[in-house]
């Protein structure tokens, strides 16, 4: 369901660089200084494997309280991931898992057994969707969401899911970066979401992975696995190590509305209140985005903006496409006060606008 394709996930990176760092530390020791220099060799060499040995039980221990709380998918003939959200048999996973699907077939890691669910809400904006079980098999328990805004970069995370339907798969890497926004294609069963502040990982996200859980070493999900970077340099095929999370943040945020309401009634998105698209310049070449139409009372509307105008930039923002709109909007909030700037009938101008909530 992801735009990635299928790649082979490589050993565990940071037990490998624990025990070469240890080794180099004992090669480094003083070979003239005799017996103490032997035993500090000795040391280390035997320090590394035991270090190696406890990082793995973390693996292990993590897997163990985690798994429970995954599960796979069916919607219609595609297959996903989902996290239990709470001991009322809510699941939490990606608004294109479920794309137009009212019900579907939960399989629990534990039991294999195939549940009923129905739909509660689907929000494709943030692309997030909440599930509900008709019950809570036993073995199965609810997630534990953490704290995203304490996500740091080189963080060791596991990716639990059902890559290419093997259920409870597990693969793992590091938090390469945070704050990333990211624009979903269309194709492949995307929503064309643009959701800001996402957490890259290079821990592998195949397709099946969607939905699924992204955790610390402490057990806590901190984001959901949504997608994997593809390269049009080399025909969309996937870029290996580059996958993208929503953060945990926001599925509670949208997973809250929905539990609570039937539905998201607080988005935290920012709008400017425009129907418009892309327009090029006489080379072809993206040149901003020419606004089609105006809704009453938009944040567009009350900062003069009218059909035919081309946004060029948002506050610090080049705008020269649709997707670059929403990108620039993604990281923003409701209520932000800013800058347009944009060009009527060939002459440029600005105005100061007070965005409004999507």
């Amino acid at each position: 369901m992801d735009a990635s394709r299928t790649r082979r996930a490589g050993r565990p990176g940071p037990v490998t660089a624990l025990a070469c760092s240890l080794l180099f530390a004992a090669g480094c020791s003083d070979a003239g200084s005799g017996a103490p220099g032997e035993r500090e060799g000795a040391t280390a060499r035997a320090a590394a494997p035991r270090a190696a040995n406890d990082l793995q039980a973390d693996y292990q221990r993590v897997i163990n309280d985690v798994l429970p709380s995954v599960v796979q998918i069916q919607a219609g003939g595609s297959l996903g991931s989902g996290i239990v959200y709470d001991d009322q048999g809510h699941v939490v996973t990606n608004a294109h898992v479920v794309g137009d699907s009212r019900t579907f077939r939960v399989t629990t890691a534990r039991t294999g057994e195939a549940l009923d669910a129905a739909l509660v809400s689907s929000y494709p904006e943030q692309d997030l969707a909440v599930i509900k079980l008709d019950g809570m098999p036993d073995g199965t328990k609810a997630a534990r969401i953490g704290d995203s805004a304490k996500v740091e970069v080189g963080q060791i995370v596991l990716a639990m899911g059902s890559p290419l339907g093997l259920s409870s798969s597990v693969t793992q890497g590091i938090v390469s970066a945070t704050g990333r926004t990211v624009t979903e294609g269309r194709g492949g069963g995307g929503t064309g979401a643009t959701i800001g502040n996402m957490v890259q990982t290079s821990a592998a996200i195949n397709p099946g992975n969607s939905g699924g859980a992204l955790v610390n070493l402490d057990g806590e999900v901190v984001g959901i696995p949504t997608l994997a970077a593809t390269d049009p340099g080399l025909g969309d095929s996937a870029a290996p190590g580059i996958g993208f999370a929503i953060p945990a943040s926001m599925v509670k945020t949208v997973a809250d509305q929905i539990v609570e309401d039937g539905r998201v009634t607080d988005s935290g998105r920012a709008a400017l209140g425009v129907t418009a698209r892309t327009v090029v310049d006489d080379g072809y070449r993206p040149a901003g985005v020419a606004v089609v139409e105006v809704g009453d009372g938009t944040a567009a509307d009350e900062a003069g903006l009218r059909p035919g105008d081309v946004v060029v930039r948002l506050g610090d923002a080049e705008i020269t496409t649709i997707t670059s709109l929403a990108e620039a909007l993604a990281s923003m909030r409701p209520g932000d006060r800013t800058e347009v700037t944009y060009t009527r009938d060939g002459d440029e101008r600005t105005a100061e606008v007070t965005l409004g909530e999507q």
